[in-house]
Parts: C-alpha cells; structure tokens; sequence
C-alpha cells in the first residue's frame, strides 16, 4: 500500500464511503480505485488528486497533505545512480534488496534518518 492508498482508504472509512460510491462518483472503476489503495497502479495524477480533494471537500492543510502523499506514492521508482558516488548505488542496491523485509518501525526510522542529512546537506 503507498501512503496516498493508505490515507485515501482511512478518509474513505472515517466518512463511511464505500469504494464502489466513490468510484461512481469520480467515475472511475471500483477496480481503479482499490488498485489506487493498494499500490497496484502508480502514483495517480494531478487531476485525480483534484477530484478526490473535492469528493471529500477537504480545506488546506489536508489537501496539501493529499498533494504531498501522491507524490511519493510511486509504487515502481527507479533509483538512477550513474554518475554519483560509489556508495549511492550501494545504498540504492542495499534499500532495493533489504526493504521489503524491515518492520515499519525501521522503515519510519531510516525515512526520518534520510530526512535529517538530507536536511544537513541542503537536498
């Protein structure tokens, strides 16, 4: 699941609306849309995210978050390390091979980790 499915799926829940309701109303297929929460289709774009920040009439602060979410909600990214350090491409290769098995608490620590140097280096 991608953190834009994740957080599509809980606003759909706490509002009580069925999958099949809003995709009737985005006209979209209730196929589409579980693929949307469950990460099997790829990052939706800008105008859907339109249209589900209006299904839900959302103000500001969660639209933006919505924004925000999708666009790191790519499901198949590709890392290109050409040109880069040596350890870039060991890292890539390392997160690529070791991922799928970290808990969520490693993976929250190692984003917040990313985003602290990431800071430190000006990124």
């Amino acid at each position: 699941m991608t953190p834009f499915g994740a957080k599509l799926r809980d606003m759909r829940r706490k509002r009580g609306i069925t999958l099949k309701e809003m995709a009737a109303t985005l006209q979209v297929s209730s196929a589409y849309l579980s693929a949307l929460e469950h990460g099997k289709r790829g990052r939706p774009t800008w105008f859907m995210v339109q249209r589900i920040i209006t299904f839900f009439n959302v103000i500001w602060d969660e639209a933006e978050e919505l924004q925000r979410l999708a666009e790191v909600s790519d499901p198949r990214i590709t890392v290109d390390t050409a040109g880069l350090e040596p350890e870039a491409t060991e890292l890539a290769n390392l997160l690529a091979a070791k991922v799928g098995g970290l808990s969520k608490e490693s993976l929250n620590h190692l984003i917040h980790q990313l985003r602290v140097v990431a800071s430190k280096d000006g990124v």
